[in-house]
């Protein structure tokens, strides 16, 4: 196949259900909604953990966490293990990375690129830290302003996200030009639609507030109860706050933000058409993870949900099926191998033991079965969470915890947990076995621990952390964390 620059833009906690390709009735999405109609659309596509630094690290060495080490969103990429930019540099590609990475520190190089152009990483350095401690979770106050800020108007990122759209313009425009003897990998990161959920006007009133649909299994008798839930809501205590407008405000506004990140990825789109590179090009889209809007209770992300776990990934470009709709489970550990074969490098033997597949070979029926993992040790997480998927099932395992089985053929809403149903025992032992043979998950669980606790020693203990306070997200370029 022939090789070809590629262009991966990836979101910020887009929940793939609200893209009209994905059966949204309501959302506008025209963009994403044609790049799928000339790509390749996968419907079974997952984070490697469903929340930003961890997943983001997956995303560029191609290895699960476990293996990054990367748990939380204190402990960040630091350019070890190795990215694809790495491997792709060190062959004579042009990499550049514009907007947000979400890695300890600026390096271009060390991280695995050429440049890097309005990076946004963890702040100061450090990040997160309150999420290191989980042996009693904290309480996180900052997440009940989630539903009162809600609303129209501009924010910090909203205006980041326009620059970096710029920015990726004027790089197509300028700078890939002067890179024809081989082809180039640009990666584009913007921020929405993650919170704060306040959205353009122009992108907010496209959905009338009495118009949103309501979150499925949102009143409290509804809510499926278990230890690792009822302790996460306890800690990320975004819903306490919400009354009924709020809920409307907020997921009005998530649409207006998922709209809004659709225009921006339009203007790279037809910048490409418009130079000619779209012939020359394939183009990736997909999200770090996604977002859980107040079903079942839950805002933000880090559940093994559908909504939180699940996201958009779309591939399009010579090479690339037409219209197709691919089921083949998919994560963004499949980026690696997607950006060495695009762009015709030559695998590197000391990547061979990578779990992912080129997205050009799943789309074309060519890769080789196997089980993907999504894996949560992060903010909120009372024990390990681990996800496969295992033809139409979803198995979820929590260390210490009952599991839970979800039939995502007959029940997509995952409404009805099998994982403790006696007619499902059978199901539940064989994930649970092919599961272990991609990771142990006391053993992980323990080295996580082990790697949060020698963290929080070196920032003075955690009364010293909880003192501090911290951030509610990760601020753009040249401005501020405001800390609580």
């Amino acid at each position: 196949m022939k090789p070809t620059n590629l262009v991966f833009i990836l979101s910020d906690e887009h929940n793939k259900r609200v893209t009209g390709c994905y059966g949204h009735p309501m959302i506008r999405t025209p963009n994403l909604d044609r790049l799928a109609a000339h790509g390749t659309r996968f419907t079974s596509a997952y984070t490697n953990c469903p929340i930003c630094v961890p997943a983001r690290a997956s995303f560029a060495t191609g290895r699960y966490v476990h293996e990054t080490r990367c748990w939380d969103n204190a402990i960040a990429y630091q350019g070890v293990p190795a990215s694809w930019g790495h491997r792709l540099m060190e062959q004579g590609h042009r990499v550049a990375s514009i907007g947000k990475l979400h890695y300890q520190a600026t390096g271009a190089g060390k991280n695995g690129f050429d440049e890097e152009i309005l990076p946004l990483h963890i702040v100061n350095g450090v990040g997160d830290l309150l999420g290191l401690i989980r042996d009693e979770l904290p309480r996180r106050p900052g997440s009940a302003k989630l539903g009162p800020e809600a609303g129209r108007g501009e924010s910090d990122y909203t205006r980041y996200d326009r620059s970096i759209a710029d920015e990726a313009v004027k790089w197509l425009r300028e700078t890939a030009p002067k890179h024809r003897a081989k082809p180039w990998a640009l990666y584009v990161g913007f921020v929405s639609p993650h919170f704060p959920l306040i959205a353009p006007p122009q992108f907010y009133d496209m959905y009338p507030e009495s118009e949103v649909p309501w979150p499925q299994m949102y009143e409290h008798d509804e809510r499926p109860r278990h230890p690792f839930m009822d302790a996460m809501r306890k800690c990320l205590c975004y819903d306490d706050a919400f009354d009924a407008p709020m809920v409307r405000r907020a997921l009005a506004a998530y649409f207006g933000l998922t709209s809004f990140l659709d225009d921006n990825i339009g203007k790279i789109l037809r910048t490409l058409e418009e130079t000619g590179l779209d012939q020359s090009t394939r183009i990736v889209y997909s999200s770090d993870h996604g977002d859980n809007l107040g079903t079942r209770g839950m805002w933000g992300k880090s559940t093994m949900y559908e909504e939180s776990a699940g996201i958009p990934m779309i591939m399009a470009g010579p090479g690339m099926p037409s219209g197709k709709v691919c089921d083949t489970p998919v994560t963004l550990a499949d980026a690696f191998p997607t950006f060495i074969h695009a762009l015709g490098a030559e695998p590197d033997p000391r990547d061979a033991n990578l779990p992912g597949a080129s997205l050009i070979d799943i789309a074309n029926d060519q890769a080789p079965p196997r089980t993907i993992l999504s894996e949560y040790h992060a903010a909120g997480a009372a024990t390990a969470s681990y996800m496969i998927r295992h033809g139409k099932y979803k198995y979820i395992h929590y260390v210490g915890m009952a599991p839970m089985l979800f039939d995502l053929a007959a029940d997509p809403n995952e409404r009805n947990d099998l994982g403790t149903d006696r007619a499902h025992q059978a199901t539940v032992a064989e994930c649970e076995g092919l599961l272990r043979k991609v990771v142990d998950p006391e053993a992980v669980d323990r080295r996580a621990r082990a790697d949060q606790k020698a963290e929080i020693a070196k920032h003075g203990g955690a009364d010293a952390i909880l003192k501090k306070g911290t951030f509610r997200f990760s601020p753009p370029p040249g401005v501020k964390a405001s800390y609580y």
